[in-house]
């Protein structure tokens, strides 16, 4: 049986665009139709409908072909228990087109590595957030009927949005606010911000 190319594309927002990743799976020589995408579904979630899918596509001696690794997963033992579970099957992954070998300690100590930052990535997001509002807190700035989220909270609310990295459920989770609130958040944008309100908000 000839062996073939999946690929796999994710974004974290339903604001984002897999154009980019599509096409770099492209010059990859991947074929479209062998393409899974997961839209508006973060690298910490795990139970993504199109990884399953694309997971379940490839056979011994395929490759399943991802534009980065942050794409596939966003914590080192997610990354660590695909990667192992696609070597056990004889699958191969490429990453961006940099194939992963199991065997190879350079070629793994690299691919924990990439784990790693992309996680980091994450969980320094995440702590910047809650010091932020420790400090917001400290100055009494959260008490009573005041605002739920403080102008500084609301700021960085976006910029974790804007960079793509979480979806809607993830900054609730991460300011315990709810889904509305965050929607709010996103489209009621201060003339200072510079930035455009978003549309079609769902709870």
């Amino acid at each position: 049986m000839t062996a073939i190319l999946i690929g796999y594309a994710r974004c974290s927002t339903d604001e984002q665009d897999l154009t980019a990743q599509r096409d770099r799976l492209r010059e990859l020589g991947v074929s479209e139709d062998r393409v899974y995408l997961d839209h508006g579904l973060t690298g910490t979630n795990r139970d993504r409908p199109g990884l399953r899918e694309a997971l379940a596509a490839v056979r011994a001696g395929d490759t399943l072909v991802v534009p980065k690794l942050d794409r596939l997963a966003r914590s080192v033992p997610d990354a660590r228990e695909i990667g192992d579970s696609l070597a056990a099957r004889g699958v191969r992954l490429s990453l961006g087109g940099q194939v992963y070998d199991p065997t190879d300690p350079i070629g793994k100590m690299f691919f924990n590595i990439l784990a790693t930052f992309a996680e980091f990535e994450v969980d320094l997001l995440r702590a910047r957030t809650r010091e932020g509002m420790a400090v917001a807190k400290a100055k009494g700035k959260l008490r009573g009927k005041q605002p739920k989220l403080s102008d500084k909270q609301q700021r960085e609310l976006r910029r974790m949005h804007g960079t793509g990295d979480y979806s809607i459920s993830d900054l609730a989770e991460v300011f315990s606010v709810s889904r509305p609130t965050v929607y709010r958040v996103l489209q009621r944008v201060p003339a200072q911000d510079g930035g455009a309100a978003v549309s079609g908000a769902r709870a």
